[in-house]
């Protein structure tokens, strides 16, 4: 097993129709407005930007994101990520009754000195940490949707 390696899901129901959701999704430097681990993104093109985030662990990931597919009609952000974070992550939004259901994949190497050094006993740690990441994310993404 390559301790290293992380594979990530997360759901998020919003009471936002999916086009709204997949909008404000696709506005990736404007993510640090709602989403509290997001602290930087700069662009670089209209297809890349770089990306700062850190969680509740005292440590930054900065990482190359390069948009691999823009759907709107699937619903559908995906990015390939290269840096601190070697990998893929993709956004998957469709409709939930009145709502949509915002879904997070991800799949990642870590390449990050510190964090490769502690892959075996961290590794519990690091997951908890983007899981509260993600809570905090939900919670922004929701309460930026309600402002506009």
């Amino acid at each position: 097993m390559d301790w290293t390696r992380y594979r990530f899901r997360s759901s998020w129901a919003l009471h936002a129709s999916p086009a709204t959701v997949y909008d404000v999704l696709e506005q990736a430097e404007d993510y640090p407005r709602w989403w509290p681990a997001v602290r930087e993104v700069n662009r670089l093109d209209d297809t890349t930007g770089v990306i700062r985030i850190r969680a509740v662990l005292p440590y930054d990931l900065t990482f190359t994101a390069r948009e691999v597919r823009r759907d709107p009609v699937a619903g559908v952000l995906e990015i390939a990520m290269t840096g601190d974070l070697e990998g893929w992550a993709r956004w998957t939004v469709t409709g939930d009754g009145a709502g949509c259901l915002a879904r997070y994949d991800q799949v990642v190497v870590v390449n990050k000195p510190l964090l490769r050094r502690f892959a075996v006993p961290g590794r519990p740690v690091f997951r908890a940490n983007h899981w509260l990441m993600m809570r905090a994310g939900r919670r922004g993404l929701a309460a930026y949707l309600e402002a506009v």
